[in-house]
């Protein structure tokens, strides 16, 4: 019987390394390369930004960013949400390069190539560092999945489809009409 060597873990540094013109994410010290999004997954992406950067720069609530930006939870985890939102009382774990640190909200919207891992791998990884609220967008679906980190795990509080408003626990005043999104 031959043993199998133990697969290396790539490192921040190790992802640092990598194409600036090609998108990866590294999840449990692997490289995961996301293609791009499709036309849907975009526009979703751009109108629920604009909704949440609006509404949190009005009301000095914090910052909200869109993918590409890494945020370094651990040396061999460093994703890139869709869209995230740091709270104006944590805007400290903002540097040049990154986030150090789970967000307040996560935001993934699903994309062929991404829903499983969104739906599992990164859910897990969210809750573990302490993301307190997680979206997932289905655009196809016209569907939002609102969870809330509860314990380890997260809770299902919503699932919200056309003509409905979903209302962020973590972004105060923030509600958001799906008919405005999908």
């Amino acid at each position: 019987m031959v043993a199998q060597q133990p697969k290396t873990k790539l490192t921040y540094e190790d992802y640092k390394n990598t194409p600036e013109d090609e998108r990866y994410e590294l999840i449990d010290g692997e490289l995961i390369m996301a293609a791009a999004p499709k036309e849907v997954h975009q526009r979703v992406d751009m109108r629920l930004g604009a909704k949440f950067f609006i509404h949190v720069e009005t009301n000095d609530l914090g910052a909200v960013y869109s993918a590409p930006f890494d945020v370094y939870l651990t040396e061999n985890n460093v994703v890139q949400p869709d869209l995230l939102f740091i709270s104006k009382e944590r805007l400290d774990i903002i540097t040049e390069a990154n986030v150090q640190g789970a967000p307040d909200l996560v935001v993934e919207i699903l994309s062929p190539s991404t829903a499983s891992a969104d739906w599992t791998v990164k859910r897990e990884l969210y809750a573990k560092h302490g993301v307190k609220e997680f979206w997932i967008v289905a655009p196809d679906a016209r569907l939002v999945w609102l969870m809330l980190l509860r314990g380890d795990d997260y809770e299902v509080v919503g699932i919200h489809g056309d003509g409905q408003t979903v209302t962020s626990t973590v972004i105060e005043g923030l509600s958001v009409n799906l008919n405005d999104i999908f």
